[in-house]
């Protein structure tokens, strides 16, 4: 943890910048605001607290929500003038519901994966692509989910050989043939990820 004595709170006429960083994800959440107090109650509680400025006040995130940010470390940088937390969100980061500030799922390589769906989006709406994610569609929903299963055993195959490189393919492969599932029947990445997300304990 940080020592607040350390921190340069004068330079930003009292207050300090947070990024604020999931500690297992490593996808930056929000950005906000912290005085001495704001700071020494963060590192009290281990909850993350600001200094609003909209607000005028303490501020818990999470206080009305339930939504709070559980601290796992704080850093200063060189200038001891802005801090990194890295946390633990309990729920979606930003106001609005989302699970950052800037609209992205707070998932492991979130832009590859986001962007893989949103590939696979798009050729489930191109009616005359000749692609094969585009054939799987036209096949309609009995063969997506026939390749998922087919994918699924040939992993598990793999899985009991000593060749990485076929078991690492099969994985990317079922990953893949999931998502176009998943787009198929409506649903995205982060809807799977709020259930898991509602499992944890």
């Amino acid at each position: 943890m940080v020592d607040s004595n350390r921190i340069n709170f004068e330079k930003g006429n009292g207050l300090v910048p947070c990024i604020i960083q999931d500690s297992q994800t490593k996808n930056v959440l929000m950005l906000g605001y912290m005085d001495k107090t704001a700071l020494e109650k963060t590192i009290s509680d281990q909850i993350v607290t600001f200094w609003s400025r909209s607000k005028n006040r303490l501020w818990t995130k999470g206080e009305e929500s339930g939504n709070f940010l559980q601290v796992r470390s704080m850093s200063m940088d060189c200038d001891n003038d802005t801090l990194l937390i890295m946390v633990v969100p309990k729920g979606p980061t930003c106001h609005t519901g989302t699970d950052t500030c800037w609209g992205q799922s707070n998932l492991p390589n979130a832009f590859l994966f986001e962007t893989l769906q949103s590939t696979i989006q798009s050729r489930k709406e191109e009616k005359e692509s000749k692609s094969y994610t585009a054939s799987l569609f036209q096949k309609g929903i009995n063969k997506i989910a026939q390749k998922v299963g087919e994918e699924a055993v040939e992993l598990v195959i793999e899985s009991k050989d000593d060749n990485d490189d076929l078991f690492l393919n099969e994985a990317a492969d079922l990953m893949y043939h999931f998502i176009v599932l998943l787009v198929a029947k409506g649903f995205t990445l982060s809807n799977v990820v709020a259930v898991l997300k509602s499992r944890e304990k």
